[in-house]
Parts: C-alpha cells; sequence; structure tokens
C-alpha cells in the first residue's frame, strides 16, 4: 500500500520508515498511541480505528483538529494557498515581503492553521522551528513562486487522504500534553509508538529533548526483526577495467 505523506512538512518525517514501522509493529485490538505525533505520519499509515495522539506542539494538533472537525477542507485550503501564493509571488523583496507579513501574523497570536501549512511549506530548508517565546523563526525559501498550482494540488491531494483517515471524536483524540501525561491512558490491548524528538535536534522543533538515549521499546517479542538500513545498499565494488597497453599500441601501429 502507497505511504500516505501528510500536508505538514518538516526535516525528519518518517516517511521512508513507515513500511518497515508497519512490519515491526504487532496489529492489536486495542488503539494507536503516539505520544510524540509529529508531522502524523506513522499514525496515519498505521490504520487504527481508534487512537489518541498528542505532541507538545501545539500547531500541529490544533491543525489536526480542525481538519477533524472539518474546519480545514480541501476547498478551504486550495484557496488560501491559491491566495496566498500569488501575494508571495506578487510581493516585494522576491516574495520575502508577504513571507514576513504571514509570519508576523501567525506570530501576532492568531496561529492560523492555515498560516502554519504556508509557512511550514514556504520556509527554508523544510524546517519547523520555533523561539522561546513559541514564535515561527525559520526564515523565508526565497522562492517566491512556491505555491504554482502543481505545488497546490499535490498539498490538497495530501489533505483529502488525511481527512478520510482521520476519525471523528471520540474515536481519536488529539492532545496537547507532556508524553507523560499519555503514556498512562494506555490499557494492555493498546499498542504505543514512542518517537522522541532525537537528541541535539530540538531546533527543529517545538521545545528540547535532552533524553541521551534513542532506543525502540516494546512489549512484544523483538526477536527476528529485519535490520533496516534506511534504504541504503552496499554499493558493488566494481572492478577498474584494466588495458593491455603493449596490445592497444600494436592495434594502433598496425590496425589489426
Amino acid at each position: 500500500m502507497k505511504v500516505v505523506i501528510p500536508p505538514i512538512k518538516s526535516q525528519g518525517i518518517k516517511t521512508k520508515l513507515v513500511p518497515w514501522i508497519k512490519d515491526v509493529a504487532p496489529k492489536v485490538n486495542g488503539r494507536w498511541i503516539e505520544p510524540f505525533l509529529g508531522t502524523g505520519v506513522v499514525a496515519f499509515n498505521a490504520r487504527y480505528k481508534k487512537a489518541i495522539l498528542n505532541d507538545t506542539n501545539p500547531h500541529i494538533i490544533r491543525f489536526y483538529k480542525s481538519v477533524q472537525e472539518r474546519l480545514i477542507t480541501v476547498p478551504l485550503m486550495k484557496q488560501y494557498l491559491e491566495n496566498e501564493g500569488k501575494l508571495l509571488r506578487e510581493a516585494g523583496n522576491n516574495g520575502y515581503d508577504h513571507y514576513l507579513t504571514v509570519r508576523a501574523r501567525f506570530n501576532s497570536g492568531e496561529y492560523s492553521p492555515f498560516d502554519f501549512i504556508f509557512l511550514s511549506r514556504a520556509g527554508f530548508n523544510g524546517m519547523m522551528r520555533f523561539g522561546s517565546k513559541g514564535n515561527w523563526n525559520i526564515p523565508f525559501c526565497k522562492k517566491p513562486d512556491r505555491f504554482a498550482q502543481a505545488y497546490i494540488t499535490k498539498i490538497v491531494n495530501q489533505l483529502s487522504l488525511v481527512s478520510q483517515i482521520i476519525s471523528p471524536k471520540p474515536d481519536w483524540q488529539f492532545y496537547n500534553k507532556s508524553f507523560s501525561e499519555i503514556i498512562p491512558l494506555a490499557t494492555e490491548n493498546d499498542i504505543i509508538y514512542c518517537d522522541p524528538p532525537y537528541f541535539g535536534r530540538h531546533a527543529d522543533y517545538y521545545n528540547g529533548w535532552t533524553e541521551k538515549v534513542e532506543a525502540l521499546v516494546c512489549n512484544f517479542d523483538a526477536n527476528g526483526f529485519a535490520q533496516h538500513n534506511h534504504g541504503v545498499k552496499e554499493k558493488v565494488k566494481m572492478r577498474q577495467l584494466e588495458l593491455d597497453l603493449e596490445y592497444t599500441y600494436k592495434y594502433k601501429e598496425y590496425g589489426k
């Protein structure tokens, strides 16, 4: 099955790891619980009917709750991106002026989930970073034509797929809490997928994570797992082609 890619863009997204994670995680009768949701790519591909999804980034949770409540729809997102994309193309400073306008509007306290998508798609290098006061502080990607029609279509198609997967309350519950408040909600029939921010990568995340060890912790038999190599295959060493120089010289001299 094709991997569903969410409309939120961020570095460190687990798109390529989804097939391996699905193979590792057993199917259970309970809920999918994710204390560190991030972009949501794993949860959306796990395809559980019931889920508890949490993240300390309030903007991620606000966006997906808005999708769940049908406050964000494909037609509305398409119209928004077309309007903002036009303003971006026509703005001064090669588009940067309008990017700063949207960023200032977002940081003023509006925190529009539509603007959140704009910033996550128009920010430099797909980064998601916030200051100590919760303000978005990523610079512009310097692409005034960022929201071309093909790119808008790509985003709204991703939104369409995600909106079909997210179940209404109470089957899917979104929280903006500490992970320590989410894990105790699990029962013996649930499965918890924990993917905390990487050590040393908290500049890309909403807040810091100081744990020094990254581990896969599970309550089921982990023997026999195939080691995942992140799609990197060992290169086949090619033997250098060696020429018989003496034969080559003779060939050139005699034409044989």
